[in-house]
């Protein structure tokens, strides 16, 4: 082939390479290859397991593929690996909050705080708004935890077994769980997606969540509403008894209202504009000191030590930070939620980052991103048209990778540079990716959402997908924000 002109543009903010001789079949080989490779590699060998490495070393295939082609149109090696290095290093700041984000959950949990919130969580259960009150659970548990499948395995399961005790539907109240912990999920900054999209997007994570709650918040109010409605009209048959799971936490933990201290303070500085790993440092060195005050005995148990020292609460608290701990209690159901992989838990995540940032990196080298943002452009000719193809893109992922996390990696990277085009904050792009990515995948059962809530809870994604009200009616909500233009965030000029 003739020697072609790679021109790299927009060099202050992220370079992107553009390549007139690559044609846009040739800068979507290597996208469907990956699409093929994660397909077999979730649906038919690794299932739930997949994002334990074989995903990860799927993107570098994938990469590897885009490389050949790179090599076919006369691209270099040598520039391959810089824009990798360029892709990798953009995402330090993301990377490093993910870390912190790991020893928070560790010391938030010796501390009791998150127990705390689980505590009252289970306190506001009423058998006369008995979905609603699964919604808010739920939800409390998610945000605090920052994981929908924890939830959903701990909670959930006891809650569905409430349900079945009043008479109510397994699948209503398995779509009240899963709107709950899906709503907890998106807002809560220790979700690992919830600190992925912005990442892919190129934005800041606490930026990230205020702008998601413009399309969050009415959703879950609506979920609420039709779920009130819902209750109003079936009749319950008996009376939930939560008692034996409240005295568990109660005497595995010293449940403290003064706890709350420690979030207040972290949603103080986050109001305040603080940088996200300072707040995140600042929350986790108090959770740290709550824990010695309020938790000593777990701090002792943790650090493995027989006498509380200096030592061994330092040993304690930094085992809490950076790996995994668990604080057993008399609930078998409850002692899976209270456990934390500490830094540790986000390797995974930080893996998948940096992978998907070889694969990403090798696309902007060939020019194959910048190819296929000009197709997409061409294609969405308004603003509105861009956010339907995103969700678009994002659903087939889910359908077609059956996986969460590629359904926000893969779209993340390829429509970045069309946002920027479009001069769209990188918000928005981060925003829709949650809004369609992460909560749609429950709603497909050979995802593997869908397959472990479907699993966990006992009920087939068929019985709840209507009632998974809040996980259906995200994408239409993003959708409408778009169409209306409300809070459709611009760039800002520098």
């Amino acid at each position: 082939m003739e020697s072609q002109d790679i021109v790299p543009t927009e060099p202050q903010d992220e370079k992107i390479v553009e390549n007139k001789e690559l044609n846009i079949w040739e800068a979507l080989i290597p996208v469907f290859a990956l699409v093929l490779m994660l397909f077999y590699n979730v649906f038919f060998v690794f299932k739930d397991d997949a994002l334990s490495g074989s995903n990860q070393f799927i993107l570098l295939m994938g990469a590897a593929v885009a490389a050949i082609v790179g090599f076919w149109n006369k691209v270099s090696y040598k520039q391959m690996l810089e824009e990798v290095a360029q892709n990798v290093k953009s995402t330090t700041g993301a990377l490093i909050i993910l870390l912190f984000v790991g020893a928070l959950a560790g010391t938030w949990l010796i501390s009791g705080i998150i127990p705390s919130m689980i505590y009252y969580g289970l306190k506001i259960l009423n058998p006369t708004i008995f979905l609603p009150a699964c919604i808010v659970i739920c939800a409390i548990i998610s945000i605090a935890t920052g994981s929908s499948w924890t939830t959903s395995a701990t909670v959930g399961i006891a809650l569905i077994g409430i349900g079945n005790t009043l008479g109510i539907s397994m699948g209503m109240t398995a779509g009240a769980v899963i709107s709950g912990a899906y709503f907890g999920d998106k807002m809560s900054p220790l979700s690992d997606t919830t600190n992925l999209a912005p990442a892919m997007a190129g934005g800041e994570l606490f930026d990230h969540i205020r702008y998601m709650a413009l399309t969050t918040v009415p959703t879950i109010v609506v979920t609420l509403i039709v779920f009130i409605l819902i209750g109003l009209g079936i009749e319950t048959t008996g009376t939930p008894d939560i008692s034996d799971k409240l005295i568990a936490i109660d005497q595995a933990f010293n449940i403290n209202g003064w706890l709350f201290l420690v979030p207040a303070v972290v949603i103080f500085l986050i109001v305040r504009k603080t940088p996200p790993i300072i707040a995140l440092l600042i929350g986790t060195l108090l959770g740290a000191v709550a824990a010695i005050i309020a938790q000593p005995d777990i701090v002792l148990s943790v650090s493995g030590e027989s006498s509380l020292t200096f030592n061994s609460a330092y040993k304690g608290v930094m085992n809490a930070m950076t790996v995994d701990t668990a604080v057993q209690t008399n609930s078998a159901e409850l002692n899976d939620l209270f456990s934390s992989g500490g830094m540790n838990g986000m390797l995974n995540t930080i893996w998948l980052i940096i992978c998907a940032m070889v694969f990403g990196g090798v696309m902007d080298a060939i020019g194959a991103l910048a190819t296929i943002s000009k197709a997409l452009l061409n294609l969405a000719t308004s603003t509105f048209g861009l956010f339907a193809s995103t969700v678009a893109s994002c659903l087939a992922l889910n359908v077609t990778a059956s996986d969460q996390y590629l359904a926000i990696v893969v779209p993340g990277k390829m429509f970045s540079k069309a946002y920027k085009d479009r001069n769209l904050a990188p918000e928005n792009l981060s925003r829709t990716l949650e809004d369609s990515g992460t909560v749609t995948s429950v709603l497909i059962p050979w995802n593997t959402c869908g397959a472990y809530q479907s699993g966990v809870l006992g009920v087939g994604v068929g019985e709840y997908f209507f009632y998974a009200i809040f996980n259906w009616l995200s994408p239409f909500m993003t959708l409408l924000f778009a169409a209306f233009k409300i809070k459709i965030k611009q760039l800002t000029t520098k």
